[in-house]
């Protein structure tokens, strides 16, 4: 249970150090990747703490309960993440769309999809 508890934890740490670093960075306007980056930060923030509060109870309780700590502590966190990069991809899309790439006129104006201006 302990090295599950460990693991639990530093996976938190990782987590949320990677959602606070991206919330921390300076973002371009109009970059979508950088926009989903930040987009989906604070959901990471939220999955390190339900990582972070199973592995802590893990630690303080064990047995049963801390293994259904760590259990739903894990469940919640990977929903999370889902749900946030779900918003993410959403969001993306959307401003393709808007953007009029990949709206059935070939690839021009799309470079950036496309990799060239063809037309």
């Amino acid at each position: 249970m302990i090295p599950s508890a460990v693991v639990s934890l530093l996976l938190a740490a990782l987590i949320g150090g990677s959602g606070v670093w991206t919330m921390s960075r300076g973002g371009s306007g109009g970059d979508v990747n950088t926009a989903v980056q930040r987009l989906v930060a604070p959901t990471q923030l939220a999955a390190a703490v339900m990582l972070a509060a199973g592995g802590i109870i893990a630690l303080a309780a064990g047995g049963r309960i801390g293994l259904a700590a760590l259990i739903l502590g894990g469940i919640g966190a990977l929903g999370t993440i889902g749900a946030g990069s779900w918003r993410g991809a959403r969001y993306a899309a959307q401003r393709e769309a808007a953007s009029g790439c990949g709206s059935g006129s070939g690839c021009a104006g799309c470079e950036q999809v496309c990799g060239d201006s063809r037309g």
